[in-house]
């Protein structure tokens, strides 16, 4: 079984920056995309909106509209880490993000979530 660790959350004001990185260990080798989904208070973690993803091997790169131009994905294949650069934050970008690894096979796997508060 996987494991996903996450870092990088915190407090800032809007128009500053972030970023969060996803340390993956286990099934690394089997992942075929990590990124991020975000939830907001009364949502549930499974409900949550997708903010980024980047797939594995080819390194392609998908982004929820919402933060297209702002927030960047990559990932440093050698450290199994991905990391999501969070530029010009606005409030509503407040939530708590969660990085996820689909499988080529197998269950969605989930990080711990790490709060990110964007202050007007």
């Amino acid at each position: 079984q996987g494991q996903l660790v996450e870092s990088g959350g915190g407090l800032v004001q809007a128009g500053g920056s972030l970023r969060l990185a996803c340390e993956a260990s286990g099934r690394i080798n089997n992942a075929h995309t990590i990124g991020w989904f975000r939830q907001t208070p009364g949502k549930e973690r499974d409900l949550g909106d997708f903010v980024a993803g980047i797939t594995w091997r080819s390194g392609r790169q998908l982004y929820a509209d919402s933060v297209k131009g702002r927030f960047t994905v990559s990932k440093d294949t050698a450290n199994s880490t991905v990391y999501l650069q969070m530029n010009s934050l606005k409030p509503e970008d407040t939530a708590v993000y969660y990085c996820y690894l689909d499988p080529t096979s197998g269950s969605r796997i989930w990080g711990q979530g790490t709060q990110v508060t964007v202050s007007s």
